[in-house]
């Protein structure tokens, strides 16, 4: 494996966390490669010194780790081991001793039974999936949990500390099921500050004096802090798109099904999310669950109670 001088890094899917997990790569003194199957996501990155490649095999045909960052396990599976436009497969593009680390949050089956695959050919997978949302990717200090060989995950350390703090977990898979005990934890607290937001605007409160107010005491959370004042300012764009959080939630609730365990709260948030999009449709951020709490509230349809921004 070459030093960390001239590691070459590729990098497939620049969406809204994978642009900046590049940039912060590149600025870290990386050869970086990416591919986006929209080419013009990625143009943006070329003045950091980051290479577009014209297919995904190209893109991983001469890199020493590979980092995927796309949407879903299917669309992992698809571009990762079917023929790209140039009639090839990524994956057996890559040169044996290379490592794919897989920091998309997929299905922990999906790992499993990649990794076999590459093992196969000399490569080591890495499942890596990230907690910090876009404001994480953007400043590196996501949280990324890394399942499989502990030396492997210790062997590019560097190419992770660009990107945040990494923890090994345990073998293949593991890292995408903290990614799922993250998720439960997320969409629970999103929730709850929704609630608790709408809870005191309804009964005359300024909710973005309640949110101050409860920053730094027991109630606080990142969640209370940067989408607390998504929800303030009803500002529900996507930093994290809630389709994603829904993805995740499904996952985890059918893993747990499948080893024989029910969770009230788990079904629950599965629900909630899932009216929110049924609902208001995708491409809106997580934070939007303060509709789906309003429309849920003694009949409040959503978008009547007005956040008011502190001056």
């Amino acid at each position: 494996m070459p030093t960390a001088s001239d590691r070459r890094i590729a990098l497939l899917g620049t969406g809204i966390m994978g642009s900046h997990m590049a940039r912060r790569l590149a600025q870290a003194g990386f050869p970086v490669t990416v591919w986006n199957r929209s080419a013009d996501k990625a143009g943006q990155l070329t003045r950091f010194g980051v290479k577009i490649a014209v297919s995904p095999s190209s893109a991983c045909a001469d890199a020493d780790v590979v980092i995927v960052m796309l949407s879903n396990g299917p669309v992992v599976e698809e571009v990762l081991f079917s023929p790209d436009h140039a009639g090839k497969r990524p994956a057996e593009t890559m040169a044996a001793g290379s490592v794919l680390v897989v920091m998309s949050s997929i299905p922990v089956e999906t790992c499993q039974s990649q990794a076999p695959r590459l093992a196969a050919r000399g490569i080591d997978y890495i499942d890596a999936p990230v907690s910090g949302g876009e404001p994480g990717a953007r400043d590196g200090t996501l949280a990324i949990m890394a399942g499989g060989d502990v030396r492997v995950v210790n062997g590019i350390a560097d190419v992770f500390a660009a990107m945040g703090r990494v923890t090994h977990i345990g073998p293949v898979g593991t890292g995408q099921m903290t990614k799922l005990a993250n998720q439960i934890i997320v969409g629970a607290t999103m929730v709850a500050v929704a609630e608790a937001l709408h809870f005191a605007a309804r009964g005359g409160a300024d909710p973005a004096a309640v949110r101050k107010a409860l920053m730094g005491g027991f109630a606080d959370s990142r969640i209370l802090n940067i989408h607390g004042e998504r929800m303030v300012e009803r500002n529900f764009v996507p930093g994290g798109p809630a389709e994603y959080q829904l993805k995740d939630l499904r996952t985890a609730k059918a893993l747990a099904a499948d080893s024989g365990m029910h969770f009230t709260l788990l079904d629950c948030l599965v629900g909630m999310f899932g009216d929110m999009i049924d609902r208001f449709g995708t491409g809106l951020d997580v934070a939007g669950i303060l509709q789906e709490v309003e429309r849920r509230s003694s009949g409040v349809q959503a978008g009547t109670v007005s956040a008011k921004v502190p001056s």
